[in-house]
């Protein structure tokens, strides 16, 4: 059965825990497929590249418990192992009142075991009363052992060995403080996979950490694959909102194949084509959205509003994930005729969606952190100023206004994650959103021409009218082209 490796808090080394693992394990040919606990986009471009198979994120605010049992279920077939990476601390969920959306909440929810990453750094004899409390806390949570980090020398080890022997936890992995591997950060976390220039040598080391540091004898059984996959109704979950009905997609309905008929006026138009932007300015997508739109009949082309300088041809929509655009606002600048392709195309009536990093794309200007000015492609009329407050959460979002994305009323789960606003918000907001059990709500987003632009990340695992309702409008707009 697959284990999900945890930490005591954020920054002990589970990312670097998971990827000595899965490292290790695919160099030796193994197919491995990795999970993330919670809505992270830069982790799991390091599973990917890692694997060579996309990261699944396992997050219930955003989707629901019973899709995560699915989803995973699912990609478990055909695999030789699996592991999940949780997020922050174990028992660290979306509210301090209770554990939902934590790792721990996704332990109990697949029935897996826990492998406990402690930093060692600065303990000896304490870490047994750190490992206990972790062990005793929610007897629903079954710790199959332990990963020391950090450990300074050998005396060290044995001071911790013998703290934790009444405990009867295995030590599964020790790695040493000279052992560690440093993965390049800014602002938002880790660098992207895209960006670092000697990836293939820092794979090999986590490789060979993997390899001497862990105890495979113990391990390999409880990264096997094996899961009877099940069917378990709904938990209720915790959230204090009442919120109107979002036809939401399972895993199995992928698995079986959604019934475009049911759904898309038109449902062999090959023609159905969706730009994706995708490159080192715009990387952060959740695989199964892009799952999603093929499983409905979209064709994805993917370009780079970097390099490309028009848009791919014979496209009826546009998707702009969220990114750095701040980190290449100069290149994105000086991509002018793309940029004024853009803002006629939008115009126009093109359907399209910006989450984040597209909303400031689609803006008149950037600012960047040196405070230089930089021209976007300037659809909405705002600018965005790059900052150092963080702005972060999950938000319960609530469609003001009909869009191509969503009907007005409707209301969906989502993710905000970035260091940026805007000079000028809507006179015509596209939500009214509210942190996660939060009373207090205020208004963001844009809804012009036939643009949905948010700060607001949206896991189409959440609500299926999403990603229907997006295509035909594409549909439509390419029907309206072809009779003009």
């Amino acid at each position: 059965m697959p284990v999900i490796i945890a930490g005591e808090r954020s920054g002990v080394g589970k990312t670097t825990v998971t990827l000595a693992l899965l490292s290790s394990l695919s160099q030796k040919h193994n197919r491995v497929q990795s999970f993330k606990v919670g809505p992270d986009y830069i982790d799991p471009m390091f599973h990917q590249r890692v694997t060579g198979r996309p990261c699944r994120n396992l997050d219930p605010v955003l989707t629901s418990e019973n899709y995560i049992q699915e989803c995973f279920a699912r990609h478990l077939q055909e695999v030789d192992y699996a592991l999940i990476e949780g997020v922050m601390g174990l028992f660290d969920g979306a509210s301090g009142t209770d554990d939902f959306a934590s790792t721990a909440h996704i332990a109990r929810l697949l029935h897996l075991p826990v492998l406990l990453v402690l930093d060692c750094s600065r303990l000896s004899r304490s870490v047994a009363a750190i490992a206990y409390g972790y062990q005793s806390f929610d007897p629903r949570v079954k710790l199959a052992g332990l990963v020391l980090n950090r450990v300074g020398s050998d005396r060290h080890l044995e001071f911790l060995q013998d703290a934790l022997k009444p405990l009867q936890l295995p030590i599964l992995g020790v790695m040493r403080r000279q052992d560690q591997i440093t993965i390049p950060d800014r602002h938002l976390g880790l660098v992207p996979t895209a960006e670092i220039s000697e990836l293939d040598e820092l794979i090999d080391r986590l490789a060979h950490l993997g390899d001497s540091c862990f105890d495979w004898e113990q391990l390999l059984p409880l990264l096997s694959h094996s899961y009877q996959s099940y069917h378990v109704s709904i938990i209720a979950h915790h959230k204090n909102f009442s919120a109107s009905p979002c036809p939401r997609v399972s895993a199995s309905d992928l698995t079986r194949g959604i019934q475009p008929n049911t759904i898309l006026p038109v449902t062999n138009d090959s023609c159905l084509r969706i730009a994706v932007a995708r490159d080192r300015a715009f990387s952060f997508y959740y695989q199964d959205n892009l799952d999603i739109l093929q499983q409905l009949g979209a064709k994805l082309v993917f370009w780079s509003p970097l390099t490309d300088k028009t848009l791919p041809e014979g496209v009826q929509g546009l998707y702009f994930g969220g990114g750095f655009p701040e980190i290449f606002a100069q290149q994105l600048a000086e991509n002018t005729n793309l940029l004024q392709t853009l803002r006629k195309v939008i115009t126009l009536g093109m359907p399209t969606y910006a989450e984040c990093g597209g909303l400031m794309y689609l803006c008149e200007q950037i600012i960047d952190f040196e405070h230089q000015s930089w021209s976007m492609v300037g659809v909405l009329p705002t600018t965005t100023v790059m900052g150092k407050r963080l702005t972060l959460g999950y938000r319960q979002a609530t469609a003001l206004q009909a869009s191509p994305l969503l009907s007005a009323g409707a209301t969906v789960w989502g993710h905000e994650f970035h260091r940026s606003q805007l000079t000028v918000m809507p006179e015509k907001p596209l939500f009214e959103i509210r942190g996660y059990r939060q009373s207090q709500g205020n208004f963001e987003g844009w809804r012009l021409h036939q643009l949905h632009a948010s700060y607001v990340h949206l896991h189409w695992g959440g609500c299926l009218e999403i990603p229907i309702r997006f295509l035909q409008h594409c549909q439509n707009f390419g029907k309206t082209v072809l009779q003009s």
